[in-house]
């Protein structure tokens, strides 16, 4: 009984360990960063793949784009009962310089555009804003 519990304690140190450096380690927004913000609005005939989306899309922007940090909202009721959700999903881009996203999406553009049909008819519509808090 007395190895059983200190086998347990154990692995509980250990588990709790290892929580703590995957939440250190991970890239953190901060005040000045750049936030691109995508967002898929909802209406009659839009269609919207979010397993396309979440498994090759954003990694393929990731990559891209040498992201560290970006962020999937997945679209699932309007602050309205009764109304159709605003926007299907919202994707979020995290740089430390405009210029970051301005060089990559130049030299991607046409790759990226590309790979819209995969998984939307959505024309997105995109906003470029700094973090402030």
């Amino acid at each position: 009984m007395k190895a059983k519990t200190i086998l347990l304690l154990l692995f509980l140190g250990l588990s709790v360990s290892c929580l703590q450096a995957q939440t250190t380690d991970m890239p953190k927004v901060k005040k000045s960063m750049i936030k691109v913000t995508v967002l898929y609005p909802n209406g009659d005939g839009k269609t919207f793949d979010m397993d396309y989306y979440t498994k090759h899309h954003m990694p393929l922007m990731a990559k891209f784009f040498n992201l560290k940090i970006y962020a999937i909202d997945k679209g699932i009721s309007s602050g309205t009962p009764d109304k159709p959700v605003p926007f299907l999903a919202i994707g979020y881009l995290y740089f430390d310089k405009l210029s970051d996203y301005e060089t990559a999406l130049a030299k991607h553009l046409d790759e990226i555009r590309a790979d819209f049909p995969k998984y939307t008819n959505i024309t997105p519509l995109v906003q470029i804003s700094e973090v402030v808090q």
